[in-house]
């Protein structure tokens, strides 16, 4: 029987090259929509509409999947949001919104994945961080978001330093500009060759996966390319 994974944001363009990969290497997937997706064709991928700010549906789905049998490998967690904004331009409602779509969302899915870990023997979570979390030279611009993506790497911390003796690790892959058509889009004069393509971010996040992954730990994935 093949290992299960639980996903957010399978349906974007990270998560599409995500899935692709997982898939390639023989995992089953279960993954969170919004109303508007729309569910695969693929009998390897169940989808499943959820709240992600509903602490109990989160819940609800970690149980229902670890009741469909195949035991659950690790919870990839791709759901979040960006906004612009120095200081003088963020207020508390703009900072509270970020946290909600980029914590939140998180959490909320990390507390039931924690807890079957617990029970299970182990498992993995891969988490979305961000480089103006990292370095306030690219975060001054970005405040809201800077702030809430920080709350992703404690939340790693707190993982890893309570599930050391558990087998239950924690992942941050954190990508510089992903290379999308929207983001070509919007930034017509950059150097493309310098982004990172979603593929390589999914590779890296396939490797965290591996028996060779699994031995890092407290591991900060800088995905950068030569942005």
């Amino acid at each position: 029987m093949s290992s299960s994974i639980i996903m957010t944001g399978a349906t974007g363009n990270l998560g599409n090259a995500v899935t692709k990969r997982l898939l390639a290497d023989g995992y089953t997937l279960h993954t969170t929509l919004v109303p508007h997706d729309k569910p695969s064709d693929d009998a390897r991928i169940h989808g499943k509409v959820v709240d992600l700010s509903d602490e109990a549906a989160c819940a609800a789905f970690v149980s229902e999947v670890a009741a469909a049998g195949a035991p659950i490998k690790a919870g990839i967690l791709l759901v979040g949001g960006f906004q612009m904004g120095g200081i003088g331009d963020t207020d508390l409602a703009a900072i509270e919104k970020m946290i909600q779509l980029n914590f939140f969302t998180a959490y909320a899915m990390v507390k039931p994945l924690y807890e079957y870990f617990e029970k299970a023997g182990g498992g993995q979570i891969v988490l979305i961080g961000a480089r103006p979390a990292l370095e306030a030279s690219a975060g001054k611009g970005v405040v809201a978001y800077a702030l809430s993506k920080s709350l992703i790497f404690e939340l790693a911390e707190i993982i890893n330093a309570s599930g050391k003796e558990k087998n239950i690790r924690a992942t941050v892959v954190v990508p510089s500009t992903i290379d999308t058509a929207l983001n070509r889009e919007s930034m017509p004069d950059a150097d493309f060759s310098k982004w990172v393509p979603a593929e390589s971010i999914a590779d890296v996040i396939a490797f965290a996966l591996t028996d060779s992954g699994a031995v890092l730990r407290e591991s900060v994935l800088k995905v950068y390319n030569r942005a």
